[in-house]
């Protein structure tokens, strides 16, 4: 297939956070990915309409009948990866994400558009209580995630298969989205699932002692948690969130040519 058009929706993960900043803005792997779609496609168009911090319910209602606007059929890539921020909260009830995912996912598919949805990492470091848990509901929205995608027409991407990406060597300092170079290697990871030019050391050339997973016992580093743990917590007791007032990076079509 071909793509003249790529709508990429989202939170954090989808608007590029910690990735190189140009023109005041992440890149990330979507933009990653609209560069080789973009190649030797004439007039290819472009939209990012994720946000960082959003919920899924927030990207189901606000994002896609956005993005509905601009569909036009099977040659429309729409990327759909949502869920992570809800799964992380202490109050999430599955019983209301993983519907609002579903019918997301069946808007989408049903304007027409091709819809490549994920998978995520489902376990931590350690085997207390808080790696149970991560693992309990990050698996059991995998398996949701799955079950979708075999009722829809969808291309899904499992995060098993980059699995490596969520190591200290990928990861950003605020270990929990990745720096550049893991931007960089899951852009080529989704252009080789699309079929399109992709470097094929994305996934080889690890570096040798690359780190451990995502940790479950940050309170050892005191940086860490000045700078991201306290300012995250104090957001959720006041109700916010990081993308409250934030706009999306390319909330109509631009041509996008290739890097």
């Amino acid at each position: 297939m071909q793509y003249t058009r790529f709508i990429a929706l989202g939170d954090s993960m989808t608007e590029g956070m910690n990735d190189e900043v140009i023109n005041g803005k992440y890149r990330g792997w979507a933009d990653r990915v609209a560069d080789g779609l973009a190649k030797n496609e004439a007039g290819f168009t472009y939209l990012n309409l994720a946000i960082r911090g959003k919920l899924l319910n927030q990207v189901v209602t606000d994002q896609i009948p956005s993005a509905l606007k601009f569909i036009e059929g099977r040659q429309t890539l729409v990327s759909f990866h949502a869920g992570a921020n809800d799964v992380l909260r202490p109050t999430y009830d599955p019983q209301f994400s993983l519907p609002q995912y579903e019918r997301g996912i069946k808007e989408l598919t049903d304007a027409g558009a091709t819809v490549i949805i994920f998978t995520v990492v489902d376990k931590v470091e350690g085997k207390g209580k808080i790696a149970k848990l991560w693992h309990e509901r990050f698996s059991a929205f995998n398996d949701h995630v799955r079950i979708v995608a075999s009722k829809y027409p969808t291309i899904l991407f499992e995060g098993k298969k980059a699995e490596f990406l969520n190591t200290q060597s990928f990861l950003s300092s605020d270990r929990l989205h990745m720096n550049s170079e893991g931007h960089r290697r899951l852009a080529n990871a989704v252009l080789e699932g699309l079929g399109y030019e992709f470097d094929p050391n994305w996934n080889s050339n690890i570096p040798l002692g690359n780190g451990k997973k995502i940790s479950i016992k940050p309170l050892s580093n005191i940086a860490w948690v000045v700078t991201f743990l306290i300012p995250w917590i104090w957001r959720r007791l006041r109700g916010k969130s990081s993308g409250d007032g934030r706009k999306a990076k390319h909330s109509e079509p631009i041509i996008w040519p290739a890097r």
